[in-house]
Order: structure tokens, then sequence, then C-alpha cells
């Protein structure tokens, strides 16, 4: 077989692979049930790589990823699962990571550290800061203290922290650039489409997770609720933008968001309804409006909410099933959204294939019969999976998921919202910050330190917001996905 023709064989199985996710995402039937592992450190058990490896260096992780990719013949993969590179955030000196081979066993996948209340990245009496200026809070205060590098306005400047900053946002624009790269690779090497693009978390989990620490966020719920919901509402337009800057410009793969702590019983349930979901609800709205589709990837077990995700438009979310009961969420949601995973990690894990191709078999039949499913674990595969169990899922998921149909390579609608959208939908009514999101230091601000302005004004006005918007990026990108 010729270059050029396996690459044209190779491009058709790509268009397949995306007929069929897009269809099940969609909430339609494809020819079959797609099959889209998230596996992270699995892929490095499968590739003959340590943790460590694939966490500290990049090319590693992206190898293994590629690797599984094509041994397993899955529809759709994440370029890579392990994400954090923790060589970047060893140049950050991030506090919060334990890094394998150097804070922890070299055969342990990354870990997040979280800090103490009284050791809380921020304090309990800083909200008004955050609230007044997203951005500028998390250069001048979080930064600095989360960071073994980098000092703080007013401390004396040094050799190490200014060097930090240059090394940490370079290596960040140099790693999503592989990241780019490897999407390319695995849809030319093995015909594998990338299972989503973009980022995004609740503002809630944000607090709780980055900001106050879980312990710091329920104390500040019964003490000073006001301060919280004017947090969550004050980050509300940064997280929309990183979103929506990150996802897909084709407006096909979903937007992924990581649902953490805003469930019960990490909260109470009037808490949810009160501070997590309306912070939340618009900003699934808004992507929406703008044609994307979010990955509810729900860890944990969200039962107790899943009539209130019902209020979301039909096939906006992808709703991804962990703890719940998968065919208990079939029934509430399988009418609106498509489901992923719902097979049990401790399976993967500790059972044996045949138990592995029963689940799957079981789940298959039970949600998937019309359409609307996409086969996957219930959370991100680390290292504790076995590989022989992993191949069982992958085998079952083609001997039960099939519909009949052939194979189709034909473009696939955009998941458009119904047009006119209703009143108070998304972000619509609300003010723009100022800074609006994006920007650090705005135009405003920056063209009143020229004497004079000549030529063409609009143009250094694009070039200065373009290049500013790249500060905006850096850290917003260090509080998600970092």
């Amino acid at each position: 077989m010729s270059a050029e023709t396996n690459q044209r064989d190779m491009e058709q199985l790509y268009a397949q692979r995306l007929n069929r996710y897009l269809t099940a995402m969609r909430n339609e039937m494809p020819d079959r049930v797609p099959i889209r592992p998230l596996v992270a450190e699995a892929t490095a058990v499968q590739a003959g790589y340590t943790c460590q490896q694939v966490a500290h260096d990049y090319d590693y992780a992206l190898r293994a990823a590629r690797q599984c990719a094509a041994d397993f013949d899955w529809d759709a993969v994440v370029p890579n699962m392990v994400f954090v590179w923790t060589g970047m955030t060893q140049a950050l000196g991030l506090k919060y990571y334990g890094i394998p081979g150097i804070d922890i066993p070299a055969d342990i996948g990354f870990q997040y550290r979280e800090p103490s209340e009284e050791q809380a990245f921020m304090k309990a009496d800083e909200y008004d800061q955050l609230i007044d200026d997203p951005t500028g809070y998390l250069y001048n205060v979080w930064l600095p203290r989360v960071s073994t590098e980098i000092v703080g306005p007013g401390q004396p400047a040094t050799y190490r922290s200014n060097l930090a900053l240059v090394k940490g946002s370079m290596a960040m624009m140099q790693y999503f650039g592989a990241l780019g790269q490897q999407t390319q690779m695995l849809r030319e090497q093995s015909g594998t489409v990338s299972a989503l693009a973009g980022i995004f978390k609740a503002p809630f989990d944000i607090i709780a997770d980055k900001l106050r620490g879980y312990m710091g966020l329920v104390m500040d719920m019964h003490t000073q609720p006001d301060k919280v919901l004017a947090a969550c509402e004050a980050l509300i337009p940064h997280l929309t933008h990183v979103g929506l800057a990150t996802a897909d410009v084709h407006k096909q793969l979903p937007i992924g968001f990581w649902m953490h702590r805003g469930c019960v019983p990490f909260v109470n349930r009037e808490q949810f309804h009160s501070h997590y979901w309306p912070t939340l609800k618009p900003i699934v709205e808004e992507f929406w409006a703008h044609g994307h589709q979010t990955l509810f990837y729900a860890e944990g077990n969200w039962n107790a909410h899943l009539e209130t995700f019902t209020e979301l438009p039909d096939r906006s979310i992808i709703y991804h099933v962990d703890q719940d009961d998968i065919f208990d969420v079939h029934r509430k949601l399988g009418h609106k959204f498509c489901l992923s995973g719902g097979i049990p990690n401790r399976l993967l894990s500790f059972g044996r294939p045949a138990e592995v191709r029963e689940c799957v078999r079981r789940v298959i039949e039970g949600v998937a019969g019309d359409g609307g499913y996409i086969l996957d674990a219930g959370a991100i595969m680390q290292n504790d999976t076995q590989v022989e169990n992993l191949r069982a899922m992958t085998d079952a998921g083609r001997e039960f998921g099939g519909y009949g149909s052939a194979p189709s390579d034909e473009p696939v609608a955009g998941a458009a919202p119904e047009s006119p959208l209703p009143p108070g939908f998304g972000l619509a009514d609300r003010p723009q910050p100022v800074p609006r999101p994006g920007l650090c230091v705005p135009w405003e601000d920056k063209v009143r330190e020229f004497s004079e302005l000549s030529g063409d004004v609009e143009l250094s006005q694009r070039v200065w917001e373009q290049v500013e918007g790249l500060g905006h990026t850096f850290i917003w990108m260090c509080l998600l996905a970092f």
C-alpha cells in the first residue's frame, strides 16, 4: 500500500469516527457506540513508562497516548489525559503539586496538595479584592502565594522570580503547541479523534479547588455566603471567556467541564441551588448560545442534582456518569442528553475480563438502545487500571455496540441552539466587567501613556490587545488547568 493510499484510508477512518462521535453526542444513533476512554496514567502502563515519565516529560505522555490510541483502535481520546506537565509547574514553583520522583514515589501519579484552612491560598478577608479585579488578584496575591519562586508587589525583585515567570509562560506556550501537534498526529497516524477542546470549571469549584480550599469555603458559606456568591459572580465572565477562547473553532468537540465539589454531600442542597447552580447555568447556556456543547464530567455522585440539569437545553451537554447509577441517569436525562461512562473504575482495576465484558453488555443494552451513549469508564483511568480489562471493555464495546448500519464519513451538522434564545439566556443581560475578560491592562488605560497617536490607531489597539490577552490567558490557565 502506498503512503498516499494509506493517508487516504486514514482520513476516511478519521471521518467515520468523527461522524460516529458527533452523532452520539447529538443524542442520536450512529453506526455503533463510540469508544472514548479517558486514559491517563493507564497509557503509561500500556506503553511501558512510569508515572514519573508521563508526568514530568510530556513527550513520554504524548507518545503513550498515541500508542494506546493505535493499539486499542479507539474512536476518540484526549491528546494527553495526564495533562499536567509537572516540568512546567516546577518551573513556576507551584506548591500544590506532588511531583512523581521528587515529592512522591516515581510510580505514583502526580497529586494535588490542598493546604490547611490556615494556609489557604486566599484568605477569608480577601473576597473584596477578588471581586473588584479577579485577574489583578490572581497576579498580585494568588500567584506569589502558590509559588515558591515568584514574589509579590512591594517585595524586592529576584533573579529566580523573574526567571520563573519567563520559564513558566514560555513553557506553557511550548506545551500547548505540542498538544496541537498531538491532535494532528493522532489523526494522521491512527485516525483518532480528539475527544474535547477547551477547559472550564464552575466558579464555586474554583474557589474550593484553588483559592479558599474546601474547608475554607465550607466555613465561608456559614460566615459570609454573600461574599462567596459575589465572588462566584465576578468569576463568571472570565471563566466564560477562557472556555470560549479555548473551544473548538469548528464547534464540533465539547468543552471539558471537570465537576468537583458542588454536589451533595460536599455542600448541601440549599447551597447548591443558592451558589453553585445559579453561577454555573448561565455559563453553560452561553457556551450553547455560541454553538458549543459542554462535557459535564460529573466526578463522584451527582444524583441529587439530575433533575436540575434538565433545565438546560436539549443536547447542550454530554453527561458523564461516574458513581451515579447509569440506568437511573438514563431514565432521568437520556431523553435530553447524550451519556458517557458508567463502567466502574474499581471493576477495571480489580475485576476480571469476563466481569468487565458482562458489565459493558448490560450498560449498552440498558442505556444505548436508541443511541446517545459513549463507552468509557466512570472516571479517569490511572495506573491501577488492568490492561487486560481495558482490552475487555474495548472488545465488548465493539461486540455489543453495533446498531446495524454502515459507517458513514458524512459531515455531521453542528450543535446549534434554537433561535431566538429566551430572555435572560446565558450572559446576555449581565454587565461587562472592566477591564473586560481577555485583558489585564485595557487599551483605554494604556493610551493615556502616549503623548500622541498617529497613523492606524485601530492597528495599534488591536495588536496591544492581542498581546495583552496572552497575560490574561497565562494566569487563568494556571488557575484552571495547572
